[in-house]
């Protein structure tokens, strides 16, 4: 069995941010949010969770951290995102679910299932679609991301050369919100997962 999900980049516009892709059941959620960090382009950096809803919601499933003086473990309530299947979650079409990454900056991507084909058993997921550059990493979510692209658009902006530094730019880019190169993105799927 295979799922087809739209997964979209929440609170974050001109354009709207989201990603097409074919998903195997029998997935992990450990696996599905590798899945979605290579499809969106982030940089596997923070800590992540899913809920149906996000924050307060149940059931929550994230990493067990158990063993790592670190980070603390599951709460009782959680599920263990490495043996939780997409499967156990997922079952009927257009169900929604939530997908939190980096809990500083806030990073909400809303989780629709749009079809459940049965007699379709793939082995590895495939980006089929997207839309919008990722967000740099570390920009202050999505009201930083706003922030950080109307600086990019104004030359005479005071912060406007650092922003650039920061990102790795060079004097003459630009930083174009609406890139998406879907080949390359289906190669990451290809190599890493």
């Amino acid at each position: 069995m295979t799922y087809q999900f739209k997964i979209q980049l929440k609170n974050v516009s001109n354009p709207t941010v989201w990603r097409r892709i074919l998903v195997p059941a029998h997935y992990t959620f450990e696996e599905f949010h590798k899945v979605i960090q290579i499809a969106f382009g982030w940089e596997f950096a923070h800590l992540y969770f899913f809920s149906p809803t996000g924050y307060n919601s149940q059931p929550m499933i994230e990493m067990n951290y158990e063993g790592d003086d670190f980070f603390e473990t599951l709460d009782e309530d959680s599920l263990d995102s490495e043996t939780t299947l997409l499967s156990d979650i997922f079952v009927t079409e257009k169900q929604k679910f939530t997908y939190l990454y980096d809990t500083g900056d806030d990073w909400m991507h809303q989780i629709n299932l749009e079809k459940i084909l049965p007699d379709n058993e793939i082995e590895k997921p495939v980006l089929l679609k997207g839309q919008g550059a990722c967000p740099p990493e570390d920009c202050g979510g999505p009201w930083g991301y706003e922030e950080l692209k109307e600086t990019l658009a104004n030359k005479k902006h005071p912060d406007h050369k650092e922003m650039k530094e920061w990102l790795g730019m060079r004097p003459k880019d630009n930083w174009d919100a609406a890139a998406f190169d879907l080949e390359a993105h289906q190669q990451g799927i290809n190599l890493y997962c």
